[in-house]
């Protein structure tokens, strides 16, 4: 792992689930990224992240990436509950020897609904996130729930992915039946620290009238008529259209040269009294639809040669990159920042 990646992955705080993900008591969620597993748990209430290992031998407490279920390790029966970590036989061990033992416990801060973890933050999340935490955090409440998840390796570095996922210069070749057809128009760009927050029109008639007819059945105040998407430093983007569904995409650092761990979770905006079963199928195919332009996105991605070279000086970058060349100056001014890395 490059010096780079160990600052951003231990100095920065991390966007990683909503509220309503972690709703129920013993409810989880694993995340991998290059410090190990990360898990997300309802803890009686509380919600709390923690290294997925038992630290009597190291196994996996959580292997599924999702579900419900108690904190512990099927090997010799240790377990976290209440905040406590629990020892079976813990009388029998010699004296001072559980001193100390516990959780890799990671630091947890919130932005409206969204989680937040850190290893050990520079900053506040406030101060990390700038201008970019009111509107997340308003985001956060137009969110009911988890309708979708899918998580996979990428066959390509977290930057390379992020890089793709910030330009539109690649949505005509890529995605000529998914995202094109929208006929997106930017109408704002907005730079808040390392966050990047882009609106776009839908120009795309037929599109639009269809958009626009299913705002009786959801409850859409403050959100923005068209495509909206925020890409919050360093790992995660939020987008969503019309307010009606919400994708959150993380692009998370493996230890693999070359790969990263990706996740995206649709997230269902609040429907109005009596219309669940109406806009069933609408989310049903928003998810296939996310789900075709990740596989897309994963698709060339996979095909940029690891022999390109990301951090280059004179690397060219298109007029509809304006995002990706932002990007690559942060990250290179971070790299030459000792006091960071």
């Amino acid at each position: 792992m490059s010096a780079l990646d160990q600052t951003l992955l231990t100095k920065f705080w991390h966007l990683v689930a909503h509220r309503s993900e972690l709703a129920e008591s013993g409810t989880f969620l694993r995340l991998e990224w290059a410090l190990g597993d990360l898990v997300l748990h309802n803890d009686e209430g509380d919600i709390i992240a923690f290294d997925n290992l038992c630290p009597h031998r190291g196994t996996r407490f959580f292997v599924e990436d999702h579900g419900v279920g108690r904190a512990i390790c099927p090997y010799h029966g240790w377990s976290y509950r209440g905040g406590q970590l629990r020892v079976p036989q813990a009388k029998t061990f010699e004296p001072g020897a559980l001193d100390g033992v516990g959780l890799r416990r990671f630091q947890t801060a919130w932005c409206g609904d969204f989680l937040f973890v850190g290893v050990a933050p520079a900053r506040s999340l406030e101060s990390q996130l700038a201008g970019a935490f009111a509107p997340l955090a308003e985001a956060s409440g137009r969110i009911a729930g988890r309708r979708d998840f899918n998580a996979f390796e990428f066959q390509a570095n977290w930057r390379v992915a992020v890089e793709n996922a910030l330009e539109g210069y690649h949505v005509n070749p890529i995605h000529p039946q998914t995202l094109a057809p929208l006929g997106l128009k930017d109408d704002a760009t907005i730079y808040d620290g390392p966050n990047t927050t882009y609106q776009a029109e839908i120009t795309d008639s037929r599109t639009l009238r269809g958009l626009k007819t299913m705002s009786r059945f959801f409850e859409v105040d403050g959100a923005y008529p068209g495509y909206w998407t925020i890409y919050v430093f360093p790992f995660a983007m939020l987008s969503s259209t019309f307010g009606y569904s919400y994708s959150l995409q993380t692009f998370l650092p493996s230890r693999t040269p070359g790969r990263s761990h990706f996740c995206s979770r649709q997230l269902a905006g609040r429907i109005r009294e009596g219309y669940g079963a109406a806009v069933d199928a609408f989310l049903d195919s928003s998810a296939r639809v996310n789900r075709q332009i990740f596989d897309e996105d994963h698709a060339i991605c996979a095909r940029v040669s690891p022999l390109y070279d990301l951090t280059a000086p004179n690397r060219i970058f298109a007029p509809d990159e304006e995002r990706v060349a932002r990007l690559h100056a942060v990250l290179t001014a971070m790299t030459e920042d000792k006091d960071l890395t």
